[in-house]
Formats: structure tokens, sequence, C-alpha cells
């Protein structure tokens, strides 16, 4: 299994969203994440991906990862300016 951790980037591998990248935003259990990409998914909606659909990329946003260890509030332009840097 992937050991994923939050505001690590990842790449969708299946569904309608297949290719996009989103930032892991919750993780709920062995399979399941909560991933956001601040535009059509945004924060306050994320969407729930299996584990086995994602691709993990080698970039994790240490920024993101502290606010969401103590339950700050992230932004959906630091989610899209985050993932824009990266492409």
């Amino acid at each position: 299994m992937q050991d994923l951790c939050l505001g690590q980037i990842v790449e969708s591998t299946a569904g309608r969203d297949k290719n996009n990248k989103f930032v892991v935003l919750c993780i709920i259990d062995d399979q399941y994440v909560y991933i956001s990409d601040g535009d059509k998914r945004k924060v306050e909606n994320p969407k729930k991906k299996k584990r086995k659909h994602i691709k993990k990329l080698n970039h994790i946003s240490e920024d993101i990862k502290d606010k969401l260890k103590s339950k700050q509030r992230i932004s959906n332009s630091e989610i899209r300016k985050l993932i824009k840097s990266i492409d």
C-alpha cells in the first residue's frame, strides 16, 4: 500500500479526472483519501478517492501539511498555486 501523507501531490489514474493533479487533504483509512485541486474540487467539497486510483508524486508541501495538522484554514488559491508550480 502507498504511504501517502497530508499535503502530498497526487495524480488521478482513473475516472473522469484522470491525469489531473490534486493535493491530499485527509487520509480517511487504508483505502480512501480526500483530495482537492482548488478549482473543480474545492477545499470545502473535496473528492473522496480510492488510493488505488491515484499515483503519488514526489512532492509534499510542508506549508499545507503543517496547516492541515494544526487545523488551520487552507485556501483554494494556495492549492492552485502549488499544483501550478510543479507542472
